[in-house]
């Protein structure tokens, strides 16, 4: 989602009339898009802005501008004031007031109108043949741990027709994979449903009517997602993963295998659930290699609380999983209902043991692809070697030449590691 919203960034700056630089101390203008998931995360702000802060303090005078979740989630401003030397500080859905607080501050800068819709900004999309799409913007469901619902506020659906129209555009300039984005994916809510087909065979899941009718369309040869909530995988999005476009992969996150802390976090199902999920997807779509988001050490979690974690992987046999060790966030549920009472010790103990699992497993299951042939979207060539991702999204490297750039080529895969599957081309 950051990501996206930077290359809209980038879209408005160009229409401005600026362009990139390779550093920081040629720039007029330096924006920080923030993320605030974890406190990783906002520390780098921090540390970022104080090397800006020399740069003023030695003649040079950027602008320097911090927006993105630490924007939208500073409500008393405490932020804020932690930033010295920042001009501007705005929440991402204010991105269309950039130019005229730019203009406020350097008025030789031209005028710009965004209107009021930030997502009506067409991205400055870094890959011709590949793109992020946001469908929607915000989540109802605050997870106790969550901060995204006070970053970003509550669920908000783009319309339909901006969606569609913005597919079929990429499409027609080369686009082959469109990544649907949303904090909710699968809860997308059409605004205006009337732009969905007669023909459409999904009758109650609008997220699942959209997946049908952007794999219509001429031109676009892969469609994934990101991120679903297992409450809304319900037996229409469960069945759109079998549609001839969908890659053949889902991140679904869970974030603990144990009831009691799954109720903590205001997750709304319990491990039971999740398990049946994964299993009527399998069904629906055998081979089908599934990811998750985990947290450990959350608000009072023990010893065998954790083991439920590992046993629930073991039991779903995920390919992926992004681990996460708990972090408090200020103004969650989380941080003020509960406290944040295993030492870092055992967070990062029980974070090494989910990833020993993790690679030991992807490690087998990738054994699996050797002689097997499999389409990779290439990204990436460098000395002779192109580099992209099959449809199972496992990074296959293979000798190509720059051509293949940005076109799916079929490759055999010979050797397989834990995170790179090795190929010879099929010519």
């Amino acid at each position: 989602m950051n990501k996206s919203d930077s290359e809209r960034i980038e879209t408005v700056l160009q229409n401005m009339g600026l362009e990139a630089v390779n550093n920081s101390e040629k720039a007029d203008v330096v924006i920080i898009n923030t993320c605030s998931v974890r406190q990783s995360a906002e520390d780098r702000v921090f540390g970022l802005n104080r090397n800006f802060l020399k740069l003023k303090k030695v003649g040079a005078k950027p602008i320097v501008v911090v927006t993105g979740c630490m924007a939208g989630r500073d409500k008393d401003e405490k932020i804020r004031k932690k930033l010295q030397g920042v001009d501007l500080f705005f929440p991402t859905e204010e991105l269309v007031k950039l130019p005229y607080l730019l203009r406020e501050i350097n008025p030789d800068l031209p005028a710009l109108d965004l209107g009021s819709d930030y997502l009506r900004i067409r991205p400055n999309y870094k890959d011709s043949h590949k793109a992020f799409v946001t469908i929607q913007t915000g989540c109802n469901q605050f997870c106790t741990y969550c901060v995204v619902p006070f970053a970003r506020g509550t669920e908000g659906n783009r319309s339909l027709k901006q969606i569609l129209e913005e597919v079929s555009g990429l499409a027609e300039t080369g686009c082959l994979e469109i990544t649907l984005l949303g904090q909710i994916v699968n809860h997308y809510k059409a605004p205006d449903p009337e732009y969905f087909s007669k023909k459409n065979p999904y009758k109650k899941n609008d997220f699942a009517k959209l997946l049908w009718e952007i794999n219509k369309m001429t031109g676009i040869e892969r469609i994934h997602w990101t991120a679903p909530h297992p409450l809304y995988m319900d037996d229409e999005v469960i069945d759109a993963l079998a549609l001839d476009k969908q890659i053949n992969y889902l991140h679904l996150p869970v974030q603990s295998g144990n009831d009691e802390i799954l109720k903590k976090m205001n997750r709304k199902h319990d491990r039971d659930y999740f398990i049946d999920r994964i299993k009527k997807i399998k069904l629906k779509k055998p081979g089908i290699s599934i990811g998750t988001d985990l947290i450990v050490g959350f608000c009072g979690e023990n010893d065998k609380q954790f083991a439920d974690t590992v046993s629930l992987y073991k039991t779903c046999n995920f390919d992926i999983s992004y681990n996460a060790q708990y972090s408090v966030r200020s103004g969650t549920g989380a941080a003020k209902l509960f406290r944040d009472d295993v030492p870092k010790e055992i967070k990062k103990k029980r974070w090494h043991k989910l990833q020993a699992l993790m690679e030991d497993i992807v490690y087998k299951k990738n054994q699996k692809f050797i002689g097997k042939t499999v389409q990779v979207l290439v990204d990436n060539y460098k000395n002779g070697v192109c580099s992209g991702y099959s449809e199972n999204m496992k990074l296959v490297q293979f000798p190509g030449t720059e051509k293949m750039i940005a076109s799916i080529q079929p490759a055999k895969i010979k050797k397989a590691k834990e995170w790179v599957l090795y190929a010879d081309p099929i010519k």
